[in-house]
């Protein structure tokens, strides 16, 4: 069965009020539980007002209560950034708190400024120390009489100050046994990232802006990885992305993805721009009015937006594209002053398409 989840960076205008902001957020969360979505993922960004949230724990924890069954997942919490023992602990809090209901996301770090700030500019740093954080957070989740671990950028121990009768030097276990599943996102074909993710049994997570070719790719992939070691994974458990919108009719759509100030221009006019930074491109040098253009462009070929009927057709040659896969994660993006397009659409996709769209998976890919 295909299930649905949110993923959100999220992604805002910059200048715009991010309490405002905060509250869309966690309305979508709330509605995706109602219309029984599986998962919400919230992204991790420490500078950038556009991707506001610092703490996609702190953001879930405050939807505990309002939601019934949707887990929470991390979008992903970036290792390199923050000490291991810092997210073990307050994963393990989360998880107690709503009662085993989290998915440990993680990743090396994906926003420039941020990778600026926390000294993190050496991309094979970064993936060495996400790779070290998530063996030193599992063994925090292990029970034992002391803690050590020594990598090439990590060296944790507490060895000395520990009194097992009292819990002092003692770590708190998730509520989830052994842990919380630990998953990782997907962009390059043929990802390394994939035959890691493989070879750990970790949740593969195929990102919502990467062309669909690219992401046939993931899940062969993954399942290699995990065939050579002598594990047999389900296509259930890959999470894939996608921006989706159904509008009233296609010529809505097109004027959607025709404003050069709409919705989906922005997203990629934003994401471009990182990329560009990335890249080594001084950020005085990036001409917003010359990337819009090309933004626009992304837009049309990336984003599966029209009628219910054109919505459903175009997700069915995506899955003809990329195969098949256990959950699709719907991009949250910025209501504004569409809040009741999106919440149809949120709608549609439920009650209409998802049980039309498992089925179709059901009847291609199984017989």
């Amino acid at each position: 069965m295909l299930n649905l989840g949110l993923f959100m960076m999220p992604l805002h205008p910059a200048d715009k009020n991010i309490t405002i902001s905060y509250e869309e957020d966690r309305q979508l969360v709330i509605l995706a539980d109602k219309l029984n979505f599986t998962e919400a993922w919230m992204g991790e960004h420490y500078s950038s007002t556009a991707e506001p949230v610092t703490s996609p724990l702190i953001f879930h924890a405050s939807l505990i209560s309002e939601t019934q069954n949707i887990k929470f997942g991390t979008g992903v919490i970036s290792l390199p950034q923050q000490h291991p023992a810092v997210v073990a602990g307050q994963v393990s809090l989360l998880d107690h708190l709503s009662k085993g209901r989290v998915i440990l996301g993680i990743g090396a770090g994906g926003l420039v400024s941020d990778w600026e700030l926390f000294d993190n500019m050496d991309g094979r740093s970064r993936a060495l120390t996400m790779i070290e954080s998530i063996e030193a957070i599992i063994q925090f989740w292990q029970d034992t009489d002391s803690y050590s671990y020594k990598g090439e950028f990590l060296n944790i121990s507490l060895t000395k100050n520990i009194v097992n009768e009292l819990g002092i030097g003692k770590f708190i276990k998730p509520f989830q046994k052994p842990h919380p599943e630990i998953a990782v996102s997907l962009k390059n074909p043929n990802s390394m990232t994939a035959k890691l993710a493989g070879e750990k049994g970790w949740i593969p997570i195929s990102g919502n802006f990467v062309d669909a070719k690219d992401i046939a790719t993931h899940w062969p992939t993954y399942k290699q990885a995990a065939n050579d070691i002598g594990k047999n994974p389900s296509y259930d458990k890959w999470r894939v992305g996608r921006s989706v919108l159904i509008t009233s009719s296609d010529d809505e759509a097109n004027d959607i993805l025709n404003d050069p100030n709409g919705v989906f221009s922005k997203y990629f006019l934003y994401l471009n721009s990182v990329s560009k930074l990335a890249s080594g491109t001084p950020g005085k040098d990036i001409n917003i009015d010359n990337e819009t253009p090309n933004a626009m462009e992304k837009a049309r070929n990336l984003i599966i937006v029209g009628s219910e009927k054109t919505v459903k057709e175009k997700l069915v040659d995506f899955i003809d594209t990329v195969g098949p896969f256990g959950t699709l994660l719907l991009t949250g993006h910025d209501v504004g002053n569409s809040k009741k397009l999106w919440e149809d659409s949120f709608s549609i996709m439920s009650n209409n398409l998802r049980p039309i769209l498992s089925d179709y998976i059901q009847q291609k890919f199984k017989g």
